[in-house]
């Protein structure tokens, strides 16, 4: 079945908002399309006449099997994008998301398919997200944010859950990245800002706010 961009953008964000929320609101979706709430209720009902979501309306709504398939997929494609123009084109990792959210509707299966035998079969894009295998499989790995990792404690970098420019950029000027090295140093009380030494540069001081978003391997 061929779907809209429009569409891939509803049924991608739905995914995401369940993994968060289970059941999902249409003002949570409204808020995550940035788009009026009439407005996600038309496609709500373009949706389920399409058997992708179940919804009845002021009772949420869900994914159904066909749209958790679809927005796999989607996923899939938009991940291995961000891999391809980090690791290929030489694109930083706060550059590729908006270029990957055009390149994610293009539908050719076998485009995606030679793609992902090109980049040798990524699990993870450069954010550390796991990239969803053909058969819709993702891997999972134990990972914890930094604000719990234990002081004296060396962790490697394993994915950054805030991906906003922003934090990505402030990252960059931190040096972390996918496969940091990071010795927690100290932890301070007055407000949870942690003082890390990352791989061999000197000691520096992130806050409680950055703490919270950048995920270890543990």
């Amino acid at each position: 079945m061929q779907f809209t961009s429009s569409e891939e953008n509803y049924i991608k964000a739905i995914y995401h908002l369940e993994i968060i929320h289970g059941k999902v609101s249409t003002s949570l979706l409204s808020d995550k399309i940035r788009t009026r709430p009439a407005s996600v209720t038309d496609m709500l009902k373009k949706l389920q006449l399409k058997h992708i979501v179940h919804y009845k309306p002021y009772r949420g709504f869900i994914l159904t099997q066909s749209g958790t398939k679809t927005a796999l997929e989607v996923v899939r494609k938009h991940r291995l994008w961000e891999y391809f123009l980090v690791h290929k084109l030489g694109f930083q990792w706060d550059e590729v998301h908006a270029v990957a959210e055009d390149l994610e509707h293009i539908s050719s299966k076998e485009l995606i398919s030679r793609l992902d035998a090109y980049l040798d079969n990524p699990a993870f894009d450069p954010h550390g997200d796991p990239i969803p295998d053909n058969n819709g499989k993702i891997r999972i790995i134990k990972q914890s944010s930094l604000a719990a990792i234990s002081t004296k404690q060396t962790v490697t970098v394993s994915s950054v859950k805030n991906q906003s420019t922003e934090m990505l950029d402030m990252l960059k000027h931190f040096n972390i990245h996918i496969g940091s090295k990071i010795k927690i140093q100290r932890r301070f009380d007055f407000d949870g800002s942690v003082e890390i030494k990352v791989d061999k540069n000197p000691a520096t001081i992130i806050s409680n706010q950055v703490a919270i978003n950048v995920y270890c391997l543990i």
